[in-house]
C-alpha cells in the first residue's frame, strides 16, 4: 500500500507596491498629456495661427489697394501687430478649458486625489498655458510677416531689424501667454465654463468699452483707463504712443503696461490656488 506523502508548500512572497513619488515634473508631464487629448487644443492652435494670419493679410491687402496719399493705409507694422486683438479670445476660451473642462466631467476629482497638496496642479497648467500661449503668439506674427511680405514688398513691410517691430513679435506671445493665463485663473475661481469664458471676454473686451464711455461721465474714469487688464496688457504688443489726442487717457508705456497687467493674472491666480486649497473638488 502506498502511502502519500504530504507536500508542504512555501508561502508565495508578499509583492510590495511601489509608488513614485509626487514631484512637480511628473505632474507636469501628466498635465502635458491631458492637454494634448482634448480636441480643443487642436482647435485653439489652428484658429489662433488662422486668425493672426487672415488679418494680416487683409491688412496687406488693404495697404496695396489704399491711395498712397491717402494717409490712412496701414502699413507693415500694423499688418503683424493687430492679430493678436482677436487670438487673445481664442486664448481666453483655451485657459478656461483647460481647468472648467475637468470639473464639468469629474475628472478633477481623480486628479486631486493624485496630487494631495493641489497647487502643483494649478501650477503645472499654469506654466503648459503659458507656454503654448507664448509660441502660438511668436509663430502668429512670423507666419504674418511671412504672408504679408510678398503683398506688401520690401518697401512697405515691417522692418525686422526696427526695436518697436521686434517688440511686437516677442510682446504678442507675452500678452497672449498672460491672456492665457487669465484665463486659466477665472476658470478655476468660478469652475463653470460658460461663467469662466464670459467673465474672462467680458474683462478682456467689454470692460475697456463700459469705462470709454462712463468717460463722458468724470475724469476718475479717464485716469483709470490706462490701467484696466487689457488696456494696460495689450500696450506690450502695440507700437508705442508718441503723441495723444487732448483729452484722452495717456497710454501707460509697453513695459509698464504689461507689468500691470500681469498684476491682474498673479492676483487672479494667487485667488484660484487659495480657493483650490479649501474647496471640495
Amino acid at each position: 500500500m502506498t502511502s502519500h506523502a504530504e507536500v508542504t508548500r512555501a508561502p508565495a512572497p508578499a509583492r510590495t507596491l511601489v509608488t513614485a513619488p509626487v514631484t512637480f515634473p511628473r505632474v507636469l508631464h501628466a498635465e502635458w498629456i491631458e492637454l494634448w487629448s482634448l480636441r480643443s487644443t487642436y482647435w485653439t492652435v489652428l484658429a489662433t495661427l488662422v486668425a493672426m494670419v487672415l488679418i494680416a493679410s487683409l491688412m496687406a491687402v488693404a495697404a496695396t489697394v489704399a491711395p498712397p496719399d491717402s494717409g490712412t493705409a496701414p502699413d507693415g507694422t500694423m499688418a503683424i501687430g493687430l492679430g493678436y486683438s482677436f487670438a487673445q479670445v481664442v486664448v481666453a476660451v483655451l485657459g478656461t478649458l483647460v481647468v472648467t473642462g475637468e470639473h464639468s466631467t469629474g475628472r478633477i476629482r481623480s486628479t486631486l486625489a493624485a496630487v494631495p497638496r493641489r497647487v502643483p496642479v494649478l501650477a503645472a497648467k499654469a506654466v503648459l498655458i503659458a507656454a503654448l500661449s507664448f509660441v502660438l503668439g511668436v509663430v502668429g506674427v512670423a507666419l504674418s510677416f511671412l504672408v504679408s511680405y510678398p503683398l506688401l514688398g520690401s518697401a512697405a513691410a515691417a522692418d525686422l531689424s526696427d526695436p518697436q517691430v521686434q517688440r511686437l513679435f516677442w510682446g504678442t506671445g507675452l500678452y497672449l501667454a498672460g491672456v492665457g493665463l487669465l484665463g486659466l485663473g477665472i476658470g478655476a475661481l468660478l469652475r463653470h465654463t460658460a461663467g469662466a469664458i464670459t467673465a474672462t471676454l467680458g474683462i478682456l473686451l467689454m470692460l475697456s468699452t463700459l469705462v470709454q464711455l462712463l468717460m463722458m461721465t468724470s475724469d476718475w474714469f479717464t485716469r483709470m483707463y490706462p490701467y484696466l487688464p487689457s488696456t494696460a496688457g495689450e500696450r506690450i504688443a502695440t507700437p508705442e504712443v508718441t503723441t495723444a489726442l487732448a483729452g484722452a487717457p495717456v497710454a501707460l508705456s509697453p513695459w509698464t503696461g504689461y507689468a500691470v497687467f500681469m498684476a491682474y493674472v498673479v492676483l487672479a491666480l494667487a485667488a484660484a490656488a487659495l480657493l483650490l486649497r479649501r474647496r471640495d473638488a
